[in-house]
C-alpha cells in the first residue's frame, strides 16, 4: 500500500486522542481529515458508528482498504470537502479533526453537531492556534495537551530514542443536546 502525505497518527498519540474523545459503545463518531484511517479503525472498535471524511479520494480508497483488511464494517467513508457534508450527516457523540483546511469555519459547525467530544490533533503551531482560539470564542475549549514521545532504536550495540514529531491535541466539549 503507498504511503499518504501526512501518514497515520502514531499509535503513542492515537492513544491519548481516543482517551479524549470519551467513546463510548453506542456512540456516533466523526473523524474529519480521515487519511489512512487509523484513527477511524481505533474507534470503530469502540462505538456503534464511524464516519469518515476525506477530500483526498486515494485517502479513501486507503482508509477503506485497511478497515476492510480488519473486518471494522461499522465506518463509513464519505469523500468530498467537510463543510459540505456536515449539514447533511446529523449529529455525533465525539468528532476527532486531523486535518486542518478551514478549522475555524468546522469547529464552528461541529460545536453545534458535536454533544460531547471535540478533539484536534495539530502538529503546526499555526493549527494549534487557530483550534485554541477557536475553541476560546465559542466557549467550548476544555484543555490542550503537548505530546512528545520518542522510540528505541539499535544504536551500535545499544539503544537511543528517536523522537517521534510533537504532537498538540486540543480538546473542546460539543454543546449539541
Amino acid at each position: 500500500m503507498a504511503r499518504l502525505k501526512g501518514g497515520p497518527t502514531q499509535e503513542e498519540v492515537l492513544a491519548v486522542a481516543l482517551q479524549k474523545l470519551e467513546l463510548g459503545p453506542d456512540d456516533r463518531v466523526l473523524d474529519l481529515g480521515c487519511g489512512t484511517g487509523s484513527v477511524s479503525i481505533a474507534a470503530a472498535a469502540r462505538v456503534a458508528e464511524v464516519v469518515a471524511i476525506d477530500r483526498r479520494p486515494e485517502a479513501i480508497a486507503h482508509a477503506m482498504q485497511r478497515a476492510a483488511e480488519v473486518e471494522a464494517g461499522n465506518i463509513r467513508f464519505v469523500e468530498g470537502e467537510a463543510s459540505n457534508l456536515l449539514p447533511a450527516l446529523g449529529r455525533f457523540d465525539a468528532a476527532f479533526v486531523g486535518g486542518s483546511r478551514d478549522l475555524d469555519t468546522l469547529l464552528g459547525t461541529l460545536a453545534d453537531r458535536v454533544r460531547r467530544r471535540i478533539v484536534v490533533n495539530a502538529v503546526l503551531v499555526e493549527t494549534l492556534s487557530t483550534a485554541l482560539s477557536r475553541m476560546n470564542s465559542l466557549g467550548i475549549f476544555e484543555e490542550a495537551v503537548h505530546v512528545q514521545c520518542s522510540r528505541a532504536v539499535p544504536l551500535a550495540g545499544s539503544v537511543f530514542f528517536r523522537p517521534i514529531d510533537p504532537v498538540y491535541i486540543i480538546v473542546g466539549r460539543g454543546r449539541c443536546s
